[in-house]
């Protein structure tokens, strides 16, 4: 079991490194590899070699029957997956006893999404002229404007933004760079921001700190804004429009199929919004395929008859 668990950790080591992982997927990992490895010493394996498809089908076995989501049973399987890989590429067993081992399908389930109608009350709602409301407004049009993920809001710095050029320089998983066009509204409240409310903010103590000094979004000391501030923004906007439970990434699955609906190339979103499988957005073809057949429906005049 030792040589397991040493393994374990010099996997994390290169999702860090190598991989580029951040330090929250990589403790993902870690909680999901030691309920693998626990597992394991429950059935008596204590080595790489000792591992086989049976063995990893029982665990997958063992998580239905926990009654987990199919998306946590999903994630933990390619998990184990993704560790053997790299146990082969270390030569500390010949072959990779997960490959055989078949992943749960993933159930049809579409994103919760808000319609163009909602997303433009929700914004013509938060009207709020101190330093903080205009920074919530740059967040919330930003969010919906350029698609972007909770944790690329928070990481934005100043340097990461070309607005005479149309464009920010993101920062997604993995730290893969992207460039994101921005215009519009959320180019415009971003400029205002900037102009009229990010110098009272950046007056506070936290200013001294050269991360934050560098930071886009400040909270009220002066200092980067976080992850959960923003949930905490969405989900007070939201109550504007009667959505209790909105989340930021809604605002990035809407921002996807208007997009779609507008006309958008497919490549063109899959660049956008960083998503490096063409597969992850054939859920966005769906919600776009749902509204042609509405359309259709509410146009072609032999349905009507």
């Amino acid at each position: 079991m030792f040589e397991l668990e040493n393994a374990l950790d010099e996997y994390l080591s290169h999702l860090r490194i190598e991989r580029g992982a951040s330090p929250r997927t990589a403790e993902a990992y870690r909680r999901d590899l030691e309920r693998y490895l626990a597992f394991l010493d429950e059935q008596g394996v204590g080595s790489c070699d000792a591992v086989t498809p049976e063995i990893i089908a029982a665990f997958e076995k063992r998580l239905v029957e926990e009654g987990l989501a199919t998306t946590t049973v999903r994630r933990r399987i390619s998990a184990v997956r993704g560790y053997h890989k790299f146990l082969v590429r270390e030569g500390l067993t010949a072959s990779n006893p997960a490959e055989a081992v078949d992943i749960p399908k993933a159930a049809d389930v579409l994103p919760d999404v808000l319609s163009i109608e909602e997303v433009g009350r929700m914004l013509d709602a938060y009207i709020d002229e101190r330093p903080s409301g205009l920074r919530d407004r740059a967040i919330l049009e930003v969010l919906y404007g350029c698609g972007l993920r909770v944790s690329e809001v928070c990481g934005l710095d100043l340097d990461n933004l070309h607005l005479d050029d149309g464009f920010l320089r993101v920062f997604g998983k993995g730290s893969k760079e992207r460039i994101v066009p921005i215009a519009g509204a959320a180019e415009r409240a971003l400029r205002t921001y900037l102009a009229e409310g990010r110098s009272t903010l950046a007056r506070g103590a936290a200013v001294a700190n050269p991360d934050a000094r560098a930071a886009v979004f400040l909270n009220q000391r002066g200092g980067r804004l976080g992850r959960q501030s923003v949930f905490n923004l969405v989900r007070k906007a939201g109550r504007a429009i009667n959505r209790y439970d909105l989340h930021p990434h809604t605002l990035r699955h809407s921002f996807a199929t208007h997009m779609l609906k507008g006309g958008a190339d497919l490549r063109v979103l899959q660049e956008i919004l960083g998503h490096a499988d063409m597969s992850t957005l054939q859920v966005y073809t769906h919600l776009d395929r749902t509204h042609l057949h509405e359309e259709y429906a509410h146009a072609h005049p032999r349905d009507k008859m």
